[in-house]
């Protein structure tokens, strides 16, 4: 798998996550899927994502967006 790859699997599970969280837990945890938004949203303009920085780490190999 692909760095560029494993951030949308996690930007995905994410907000899937967030979906799940707002409906059963917590109508606030709307908040979270807005901060997911808004990282990627961010992430699309500079090229920066902390999920790349992290996957990186981690050592999944780079593909062409990070």
């Amino acid at each position: 798998m692909t760095l560029d790859r494993a951030v949308l699997a996690f930007a995905g599970i994410m907000i899937l996550l967030s979906v799940v969280l707002t409906m059963w837990v917590s109508p606030l945890f709307i908040w979270f899927t807005v901060f997911i938004g808004l990282n990627m949203l961010q992430s699309a303009f500079t090229g920066f994502c902390p999920a790349a920085f992290l996957f990186r780490k981690l050592g999944v190999k780079s593909g062409t967006a990070f």
